[in-house]
């Protein structure tokens, strides 16, 4: 998830368990290999294995239109220690899509295959490649095509959002086209679109017959949904949730960017605000703040 899922957050989320594996930010590949710093910007981790502090193997996400320099910049990252490549056909945000990347590759299959055909051929067997993509562009009418795609180019999964672009976040996630695709495919399949709670997860894997799910957007409006799902936990706490703003805040002085955590705290917040009435207030409270260290005190001395 681009512009919230980075290596702070993902730390904060495996830490607290229920995770196979995450997947960073996407890297955009454009017309050149990218330097090994541009990959451990993104994923700290390849310093470390390749996993979070907890052992949760870390994918790197890819976006991008051109197979070769996909493949080039795939082979790289498994050259630093990548345990699996994520290729991103899903993203609907307009400034990628009008640059050819993400979800409007889904208007052509053809193209969708080369580029995982490209990468598959450039990095190790033992490698796992996955594809993330939505059920199409403008309609669905090229979901199996695509995904029959994908799987001839030799993907090792495929995790669909259960939406196209134009149908962007709006309810309802349409989980029976994940089943309908699964008939026609082989490749294990990854359900996601839609998953804020345990009820979420038992339908979503009931009605798109898959067992395998992958939760984004819930994770961060319920930090433990993971565990939730999988486990019947308890949902965190608000106070367990107010420990965790403050662990994230922690990451401050390794994130070499000026006001970078405390526009991410607000940004978490419109998720928060979804599962904890308790947020809104917090929020309220530091929305105007520019400095991290305020919103700490706030949070020391009101809620922990």
């Amino acid at each position: 998830m681009e512009g919230v899922i980075d290596f702070a957050m993902r730390e904060i989320l495996t830490g607290l368990g229920g995770y196979d594996h995450a997947v960073t930010e996407f890297i955009r590949i454009n017309d050149h290999l990218l330097p090994n710093k541009t990959f451990y910007k993104y994923a700290p981790e390849l310093l470390h294995g390749g996993n979070t502090k907890s052992g949760t193997p870390v994918y790197i996400q890819l976006l991008g239109q051109h197979p070769n320099l996909m493949a080039e910049n795939a082979r790289r990252a498994c050259d630093l220690g990548a345990p699996g490549i994520d290729l991103n056909f899903g993203c609907p945000a307009k400034t990628v899509n009008n640059h050819k990347g993400g979800s409007i590759l889904l208007r052509e299959p053809d193209t969708v295959n080369k580029i995982v055909t490209a990468v598959r051929a450039a990095v190790p067997n033992k490698t796992p490649v996955s594809v993330k993509m939505r059920l199409g562009y403008d309609d669905k009418s090229l979901a199996i095509e695509n995904a029959k795609a994908i799987e001839e180019a030799g993907a090792t999964f495929l995790a669909i959002h259960a939406r196209t672009k134009q149908e962007a976040y709006r309810p309802p996630a349409h989980w029976n086209w994940i089943a309908k695709i699964k008939r026609e495919i082989n490749i294990p399949l990854v359900a996601n679109g839609d998953i804020w709670s345990k009820i979420d997860g038992i339908n979503c894997q009931k009605i798109s017959d898959c067992q395998d799910i992958m939760i984004g957007r819930g994770g961060l409006a319920l930090p433990n949904l993971a565990n939730v799902i999988m486990h019947d936990d308890q949902p965190l706490s608000w106070k367990s949730a107010c420990q965790l703003i403050i662990d994230y805040s922690k990451y401050d002085r390794e994130m070499d960017v000026k006001n970078y955590l405390p526009s991410r705290i607000k940004q978490w917040f419109s998720y928060l605000k979804r599962e904890y009435e308790e947020a809104e207030v917090l929020f309220q409270e530091i929305k105007t703040l520019p400095d991290i260290k305020d919103m700490q005190d706030i949070i020391y001395r009101n809620y922990l």
